[in-house]
């Protein structure tokens, strides 16, 4: 077996700023480490559990099976906060079957974002023996 200490999602922006404004300041999520100069450095953010790169830069699309799973505290409040702050909302705050609240959005290069909400009473909050 591999034994993983760290993993993050490495993203190449077609527009590393635009990227970096988005991620940084409209989503908000904190810088780990920045590396290298100008404007194609390295930002590594925090994701929860995991860590997100933004670096370098891409001439095409961004893969469009890739998509971005970020659990939050409240979704309704996510949903307000992005929206006072410019983010489109691709699909609004919804409780879906399977019993999560899920709102979608995109970054600039079209990467779908999921922030998801679990519920006090959702399975994934049951722990055995804790």
């Amino acid at each position: 077996m591999v034994h993983v200490l760290s993993s993050r999602i490495l993203l190449r922006p077609s527009d590393p700023e635009r990227s970096r404004a988005f991620y940084g300041e409209q989503l908000g999520l904190a810088v780990y480490r920045e590396f290298g100069t100008g404007p194609e450095r390295g930002t590594v953010y925090f994701t929860g559990g995991g860590f997100l790169e933004v670096s370098g830069r891409s001439s095409t699309p961004a893969e469009p099976s890739v998509r971005l799973w970020l659990q939050v505290d409240d979704v309704t409040a996510a949903q307000d906060e992005l929206r006072a702050k410019g983010v489109e909302i691709v699909r609004p705050a919804v409780k879906e079957p399977w019993g999560l609240v899920e709102m979608w959005i995109a970054d600039p290069d079209g990467t779908p974002i999921v922030l998801v909400e679990v519920p006090a009473d959702h399975p994934l909050r049951y722990r055995p023996g804790i």
